[in-house]
């Protein structure tokens, strides 16, 4: 064991100390952190137009600052994006991280020189609790690599501007600079099979000890590790790799295909972080909840997803939520969102301290015939499937199918690419059909009353959802194929890499 991994431990101890202090007087931070980011921003346009020198508690900041997604933001990002100065924070952010928008293009959202910093400690805390709960440091001394976007930034009036994670590679400690791969060169390489092929030249031969990227990426990666070597599991290439992070999709529809890549059951840390905000970490592992980020410069609202899109949805903070209930996460922060809807869907599976389960994105479900169906509950569904057929998912996707005709059937069409194309197409969407409705009992009550027929399982050959994200240009970056849809759109798309059409 090296210098650094040595002096990590003791520092981690006191790391993970102090943050789970700050978990357990979560409620007072997250009323003082709205007091210092109203009085931060009372003299901006924002402040002004919405009255922050007024505010006294939070039940007149829900009466001031309405619920807000980006589209609703416009008139006051725009300003910033032109330029302007305290818009929607003090001065002007230091970056703008570049993301797809689904309705009108890019966002540009702002990030300021106090909430680049969260981002950064955030994700340092998640390696230090891990290093706290299993005194394991020693990848520390090894290389680590993070599959992320191009760390090229670009000019938007004088505000650098790209994807979160090249910005966040302008910011990774010292400490750990001379570990990382791949090199800045290789990371700037715009095409992500070039760059993954680059990635893999670089680093096979390298003692790698810590790997961290969105799991497709990541299996991608892999696939071409043990194809460039001719080794059979990734741990043939790297005997020391000891700790898989990722974020951004749910691990376990990819666990069979990944864990049988590597050679073993790795250790893991999911996270949770966002262009918005880094909000939550996997501290323990053993539990698979994540720890919120409560004292990040980040105050927190929800509103329960059955109550979303009625006409005045209540709105709560922190204190107030309650164990294994969908709510809907609203920030406000400091880079200058306020009461933002950030889309994302989330339960907590621990109120002391707060942790959360991912259960998805809140435009990302299906309802077609009233089933209500989300995200958590088909990656369940798949992960369930996968592990009984002994199967493993390379990527899928759902959407309705809605019948022009009385005596045709509706159904869900579920397109999933297996590591293999033979395999009983029937028997799989008998399996999925028990499940889901063992999951919700809207779907059940549909299927009791014959309004939806057996599931339709479409079986993509091989590198299909590749294929198809190259063929939009959207193959690595921050493109992740969407896991269901109450539309078409990609299900018609898919028709083209179905076997046996």
């Amino acid at each position: 064991m090296n210098v650094k991994s040595k002096l990590i431990k003791p520092i981690a101890k006191v790391i993970n100390k102090f943050s789970l202090i700050a978990a357990k007087d979560a409620d007072k931070i997250q009323r003082t952190i709205l007091q210092t980011l109203m009085h931060n921003a009372e003299n901006t346009l924002f402040g002004i137009n919405h009255e922050f020198i007024s505010i006294k508690n939070y039940e007149q900041f829900k009466a001031n600052v309405p619920v807000r997604d980006y589209e609703q933001l416009r008139f006051y990002i725009d300003k910033i994006v032109a330029g302007e100065k305290d818009i929607c924070w003090k001065g002007k952010p230091i970056y703008f991280a570049k993301t797809s928008g689904t309705t009108s293009g890019a966002k540009y959202i702002p990030i300021s020189k106090e909430s680049i910093n969260h981002h950064i400690v955030a994700a340092r805390n998640a390696l230090f609790d891990y290093v706290s709960e299993t005194n394991q440091s020693d990848f520390f001394d090894r290389k680590m690599i993070f599959l992320q976007g191009s760390p090229i930034l670009t000019d938007t009036n004088g505000v650098k501007t790209g994807r979160l994670s090249g910005l966040v590679y302008h910011h990774v400690p010292s400490w750990l600079v001379g570990n990382r791969k791949p090199t800045y060169e290789t990371n700037c390489i715009a095409d992500w099979e070039p760059k993954v092929d680059a990635i893999v030249e670089e680093t096979y031969q390298e003692d790698m000890s810590l790997i961290s990227g969105i799991p497709p990426w990541c299996i991608m990666y892999f696939e071409k590790l043990l194809e460039k070597t001719g080794k059979k599991t990734i741990q043939e290439i790297f005997p020391n790799f000891k700790l898989f992070i990722y974020g951004g999709l749910n691990y376990e529809p990819y666990r069979e295909k990944i864990e049988s890549l590597i050679g073993f059951n790795i250790d893991t840390i999911e996270t949770f972080p966002a262009s918005e905000g880094f909000f939550a970490y996997q501290n323990e592992q053993n539990d698979k909840g994540l720890l919120l980020n409560v004292n990040a410069g980040i105050f927190y609202e929800f509103i329960k997803v059955a109550d979303f899109y009625t006409e005045n949805p209540e709105r709560i903070c922190l204190e107030d939520v309650e164990l294994d209930i969908n709510y809907v996460l609203i920030i406000s922060t400091n880079a200058g969102l306020w009461a933002y809807n950030t889309g994302d869907t989330l339960k907590f599976t621990s109120l002391t301290p707060y942790k959360v389960i991912v259960s998805g994105r809140i435009k990302h479900f299906i309802s077609a015939f009233g089933e209500h169906v989300i995200a958590e509950e088909v990656e369940f569904v798949i992960g369930k499937m996968a592990k009984d057929f002994n199967l493993q998912i390379e990527e899928f996707t759902v959407a309705p199918f809605v019948a022009k005709n009385k005596a045709d059937a509706s159904y869900h069409e579920w397109f999933i690419e297996f590591n293999e194309e033979n395999v009983d197409a029937r028997s799989i969407a008998q399996n999925i059909d028990k499940s889901l409705q063992s999951k919700n009992v809207y779907y059940k009550d549909l299927r009791e009353g014959n309004l939806l027929s057996v599931p339709r399982i479409s079986i993509i050959k091989k590198g299909g959802f590749k294929a198809y994200q190259l063929s939009k240009g959207k193959l690595g970056g921050q493109n992740k194929v969407v896991h269901l849809s109450n539309d078409r759109v990609l299900a018609d798309a898919l028709e083209n890499y179905i076997v046996n059409k």
